[in-house]
C-alpha cells in the first residue's frame, strides 16, 4: 500500500525508485507494523504496489474459524508462509488428511492442487508468494482475428 506521501507505510521507499537505470532493493513491509490479529478484518492486509515486477504477494488475515473454500490455482505454484495465529489447510486427493498451521510453517502449494484454509480460534495471517500474473491486455479490431465466415 502507498500513503499520501508517495512510501509505502513503515518504509520510508518510493515505489519505482531507481539507480543507473535499475530498480533498487528496497523494504516493502514490515508485517510487525500491521493491525494485531483482534484488529483486522478478514481479507488482504498488504499488497505489493511496485510496478516491472516479476512476483506477486499478499499478506492475508482471517478472522477466527472463517474459511478460505476449497479452490484450485490452475496455473501457479504458491508458496505460503505462516506469520501469525494457527489454523489447518485442507487438500484433496492426499491421504494425509488436514495439516496443522502454526506461525512459521512454510508450505508449497503446487499449482493444480486442491486445498482450504481455516482460521483456528485467534485467527490465521499469512502470506502468499507467486509469479505475477500478466496483465489484461486489450486488443484493437487490427490485432483481432477474423470473424469466422457464415456456413
Amino acid at each position: 500500500m502507498i500513503d499520501a506521501n508517495g512510501t509505502t507505510p513503515g518504509t520510508g521507499t518510493t515505489p519505482g525508485a531507481e539507480v543507473d537505470g535499475g530498480p533498487l532493493p528496497r523494504l516493502l513491509c514490515d508485517t510487525a507494523g500491521l493491525p494485531g490479529l483482534a484488529e483486522a478484518p478478514s481479507g488482504a492486509l498488504w499488497k505489493p504496489a511496485e510496478s516491472g515486477r516479476q512476483l506477486d504477494a499478499n499478506v492475508v488475515h482471517l478472522e477466527p474459524h472463517r474459511q478460505v473454500d476449497t479452490h484450485a490455482e490452475p496455473d501457479l505454484d504458491v508458496l505460503l508462509l505462516v506469520l501469525d495465529g494457527s489454523g489447518t489447510l485442507g487438500t484433496l486427493g492426499t491421504e494425509r488428511g488436514p495439516q496443522e498451521l502454526a506461525a512459521g510453517r512454510l508450505l508449497w502449494l503446487p499449482r493444480g492442487s486442491s486445498r482450504s484454509l481455516t482460521a483456528g480460534a485467534e485467527g490465521l495471517r499469512y502470506l502468499t508468494v507467486h509469479r505475477r500474473r500478466p496483465g489484461l491486455q486489450i486488443r484493437g479490431r487490427a490485432d483481432r482475428a477474423p470473424d469466422p465466415l457464415p456456413e
